[in-house]
């Protein structure tokens, strides 16, 4: 027991506990390419084991925001992990990678080893549903930096893909069909708002069931983020998909313009597919006007689809059980990069 660097606040038993118990999650998403097991100074990989004739390697590195804060509040981390791979392997399947490896990093206030246990099954989970290896992380002890209850969760993605194959959204032109995936609620972007909007404005505490929806408002929002890859390498691996933009910060109108040419728009239908009831609370709690909204929220679509009015029914095909909603179309940019008409 190292006594002074406890009287600093500092448990590095608890941190060895913490590597037992995380140790049958990590081993969960081994994969082909892994190189050894956790402990060492650095994760290993090798890259011929995987078959891709000119591999272009694909990096993301993202936190969860202050989603982590409900979490905290609502005394529940078992989820809040797969948000943070999502977020990263969601970014880098937009350009076309199939996820390989994952890393993360906590740091709290004070190390909760039962606590940081559930944090990283969720992120074991997430990797799980990616793809993707656990092959190293780094948990930080910083008292003073952090109150004993808070911890901050951010993660780093590296995916492969085919030169050739890439998405970068060039070929995109005038025309093409606009699809979108749903989302699974919030995922884990826009959490100031909601937070200011649900806990200081209404006074909730996250146990009441709103009369728009059918759990309580704390489960709500802790609906992990959706991992969109299984969905989505096959349409790159085919060739299906022009671009795709990965709605997160700034909504439909910051994101859908990040996969477009310069020159070209997107026309959005509203009404082309179900609103999910947690935004139409949001709107209505907080105030919001409706357009205002898609500023800030994935309002129901977690991923665009830029794609041929040819590909359509094939990228379609591919989609037997869930919904794929045609939101509008790509247009030649005269103001607005995101523009909405009615049906």
């Amino acid at each position: 027991m190292a006594n002074a660097y406890a009287k600093a606040g500092v448990d590095v038993e608890a941190g060895y506990e913490v590597v037992e118990r995380i140790k049958k999650h990590v081993k969960r998403t081994e994969r082909l390419g892994v190189m050894g097991a956790i402990g060492g100074f650095g994760g290993c990989f090798d890259l011929s084991q995987v078959e891709v004739k000119e591999p272009v390697l694909i990096s993301g590195t993202d936190g969860v925001g202050t989603k982590l804060l409900v979490a905290i509040q609502a005394d529940k981390h078992d989820t809040i992990g797969i948000d943070c791979v999502a977020m990263c392997v969601n970014d880098i399947v937009a350009q076309g990678a199939e996820p390989l490896y994952f890393l993360d990093y906590i740091a709290t206030g004070k190390n909760e080893p039962a606590r940081l246990e559930q944090v990283v099954a969720g992120v074991a989970e997430g990797c799980v549903q990616a793809g993707a290896a656990l092959i190293g992380g780094e948990t930080a002890e910083m008292p003073g930096m952090y109150g004993a209850d808070e911890y901050d969760l951010a993660g780093f993605a590296v995916g492969i893909a085919e030169k050739s194959q890439l998405i970068t959204g060039a070929t995109i032109k005038d025309g093409d069909v606009l699809l979108g995936l749903a989302s699974s609620g919030i995922h884990s972007n826009g959490y100031s708002l909601v937070r200011k909007i649900f806990f200081e404005e209404q006074g909730l505490t996250g146990k009441e069931v709103l009369p728009e929806l059918t759990q309580p408002l704390a489960e709500e929002l802790l609906t992990p983020t959706r991992i969109y890859v299984e969905a989505l390498l096959p349409l790159v691996k085919q060739q299906l998909v022009k671009g795709i933009a990965h709605i997160t910060g700034g909504g439909f109108v910051e994101n859908i313009p990040r996969m477009l040419p310069e020159n070209l728009a997107a026309e959005i239908t509203l009404g082309s597919w179900p609103e999910l009831p947690i935004f139409q609370a949001l709107e209505k709690y907080g105030q919001i006007p409706h357009l205002e909204m898609f500023e800030i929220f994935n309002m129901g679509i977690g991923m665009v689809l830029a794609v041929a009015p040819e590909q359509v029914a094939a990228v379609k095909a591919q989609f037997t059980n869930e919904p794929i909603y045609e939101l509008g179309k790509v247009t030649a940019k005269t103001e607005a990069a995101v523009s909405f008409r009615e049906v």
